[in-house]
């Protein structure tokens, strides 16, 4: 079974940058499309960017846009997410997933992801 490693989160001033990765040991790694999402006790789990298997389409929740970019490189099992601009409302424990559906479709955050990692915290704060 597929399974991710998320690491990279950490503290930063509102305005402030992180790099987040995540990682699998996997052959299989480039039939997936990868997501993030995120987590705060308390409310639902929100998407947040998706990344097909060649990395030829990209989507960022509307939230995140022109802040956020996500990249992968298959041949590391990698994928990573470059946070720039941070906010309070960005604090989150950020996770990694795995889908073999689309990430171009409408309904891509929906569905059901498989991988899932400890998670990584971003805490935003002044």
């Amino acid at each position: 079974q597929l399974q991710f490693v998320e690491s990279g989160g950490g503290l930063v001033k509102p305005g402030g940058s992180l790099r987040l990765s995540c990682s699998a040991s996997s052959s299989n790694f480039d039939y997936y499309t990868i997501g993030w999402f995120r987590q705060v006790p308390g409310w639902e789990r929100e998407g947040v960017s998706c990344i097909s298997t060649t990395g030829g389409y990209v989507k960022y929740v509307d939230s995140v846009k022109g802040r956020f970019t996500i990249s992968r490189d298959n041949e590391k099992n990698t994928v990573w997410l470059q946070m720039n601009g941070l906010k309070p409302e960005d604090s989150a424990v950020y996770y990694c997933a795995a889908t073999t559906r689309p990430c171009a479709n409408a309904g891509y955050f929906h569905y059901e992801h498989t991988g899932w990692g400890q998670g990584t915290q971003v805490t935003v704060s002044s």
